[in-house]
This record gives structure tokens, sequence and C-alpha cells, in this order.
């Protein structure tokens, strides 16, 4: 077993998730009544942070490691909760409206884990459901793959699967942070963001060689190079190598790279007007059908007609029938 001992939580064991809640509270919960806000901006959506109201690229020293900074305002759904599938990254995300995020458990939607707070989101190697009530006003930080590292001081493989307080890490800066957002207002709290990130990674900001290469090589879906061959090209041992990544990255490489494919199949499922599932099969990169069924169902908890039929209008956001 691993130990953190920053955290007021246990380590994650092989045990199941409801052993290893950090300091989560469990108990039955239905959806809080919608609110009424003000219209919607025009959203900037990707694949690793659908559904964005606005979107900031930042700085340049950040962009290894940060995709986007992003902030929901005044996004109202017609459904009451919804899934969220796994990109592979991981993300930090602050509810300004209320200090509470819910991971609603996958096999009974009535039991929910509650954070306060601002919460990391660990690489998922499945689906998640969220209420969607709570993207009335939230900040949230979309890092690349492996690229949460430098500002957690410690291995994302110990967030794998989880939603965890800031503060269980960070201590009381977390909720400094989230009060300095608050009292900001109308100020840019893009910027405020991009400071406390350049603060946290002042011990330097780098992530091991093999692994920023591997990721290179891993991106270009469906032409990716074998596991094999980038693990012979930067010369480590099989199992040294996969230390490494799923250390950095919070995912094993075939796990990674199965993600990869999946949100390239998704991405051409959004785009196409009509869906041939063979071709679809082909062009993700998929070796046969079997294998993409098996992925849809393990990713999305779907068939691939199912999530046709339920996707929404964003990448990544399936909305759960009531």
């Amino acid at each position: 077993m691993k130990t953190v001992p920053t955290w007021r939580c246990p380590a994650r064991t092989s045990a199941s998730l409801s052993t290893r809640r950090c300091t989560a509270t469990s108990q039955t919960f239905s959806p809080r009544p919608r609110v009424t806000t003000a219209s919607v901006v025009a959203p900037l959506s990707s694949a690793s942070n659908p559904g964005v109201i606005n979107g900031f690229s930042p700085r340049r020293e950040l962009r290894p490691f940060v995709d986007q900074i992003w902030r929901y305002d005044g996004l109202v759904q017609e459904h009451d909760l919804e899934r969220v599938l796994p990109t592979g990254t991981m993300q930090i995300i602050i509810n300004l409206a209320d200090d509470t995020s819910r991971k609603y458990d996958r096999d009974d939607p009535r039991r929910v884990e509650t954070h306060h707070g601002a919460i990391v989101s660990g690489p998922h190697a499945g689906y998640f459901i969220i209420d969607t009530a709570e993207q009335v006003s939230v900040l949230g930080i979309s890092f690349t793959p492996g690229g949460a590292g430098p500002f957690l001081g410690m291995p994302a493989s110990e967030l794998r699967d989880l939603h965890v307080s800031i503060e269980n890490i960070w201590g009381n800066v977390a909720r400094q942070l989230r009060e300095q957002l608050l009292e900001a207002e109308d100020s840019d709290p893009f910027g405020i963001l991009e400071d406390w990130l350049l603060a946290r990674g002042n011990g330097g900001l780098g992530r091991h060689p093999a692994v920023a290469y591997a990721l290179t090589q891993f991106s270009g879906v469906p032409h990716t190079r074998s596991i094999s061959d980038v693990t012979d090209r930067v010369g480590l041992s099989p199992r040294r190598f996969i230390e490494l990544f799923d250390a950095e990255v919070g995912l094993t490489p075939k796990l990674f790279c199965r993600i990869k494919r999946f949100q390239h199949a998704i991405r051409i499922v959004h785009q196409a007007e009509v869906i041939d599932w063979a071709d679809l099969g082909a062009m993700a990169g998929y070796y046969d059908q079997s294998h993409m069924i098996r992925d849809f169902q393990e990713f999305s908890g779907l068939n691939p007609s199912a999530y046709l039929k339920q996707r929404g209008p964003h990448l990544n956001h399936v909305p759960l029938p009531a």
C-alpha cells in the first residue's frame, strides 16, 4: 500500500472505491432544484473540457502542463445527472456557487460522494456521474496528460478514479484560493489561477523525458507507435517504463492508449452525419468491432448504438435518463 503523509485519508489500494473515499461522505441524495440563470455565452468545447463557456489558453511556460483554464457561467441543462467519460487527463474544479461537489455511484445514483472546496478529479478508467445543477458558476483547470504532477507533489496514480478535496493535499492554501477567486468578482480569475499554478510549481516544471516522449508517440491516434516500440526507444525495461508512466499520467500505457483511441472514436461520432460502425472502428484504429464495442461499454457504460442515442451536445458528457 502506498502512503501520502500529507493526506488525511488512506492511500488508494485495490479495495473498492467506497473504502478509499478520503474525507468524502456517502449518503442518499436527490439532485438539487434547478437554478434559473442568465443567458449562456457560446461554448468553447474540447476533448478534455466539453461544454466550456469561456476557455483560456495559459501562459507559455504552463502550456506543456495545462491544456486550458475554463469557466462555466449560468449553464442550464435539461437533465439532472450526466455521465462524464474518461479522457486520460486530470482537472482541478472550483465550484464558486456552492462549496460542494458531488460524484454519484455508478451502480446506484441515489448514493453520492460529497466533497467540500475545490477538488482534484483524478484520471479515470471509466465514466463517473455528476449533478448538472452544479454548473452554475464553476472554474476549472484542465491539465495535459501527465501535466498535473509538478503542481500536485504526488504520483498521479494515487488519484486514479478519485475526486479528492484539494485541502487534503495542500491544506488551507486551497481554501484561500477559492476565497481569493470569490473576492475577485469581475477581475481576472484566469490570471489568478495562472499565478497560483506557477507558485505551486516553483520547485521546477518538468517531467521524465521517457514519459514526455511516449506521450508524443501515443498522441497520433489512430496511427500511434506501439508500446513495445516506444519502450525500446526510451531504453527502459518494460516494467520500469510502466511504473514511470503510471506515476506521471495516472494510467498504464495500455489503458491510456485505449482511452485515446476511444476518444478518437467518439469525436468521429460527434462530427459525422451518418455512422457506419464498421468504418468507424477502422478509422479509430480498432482491430475489429468487438474491441470497439468492449471499449464503449467499459468507458461509457453503453454500447455504441446506445451511446449514439443518449449522447448530448457536449463531447464526453452523456445525459443520464431520468
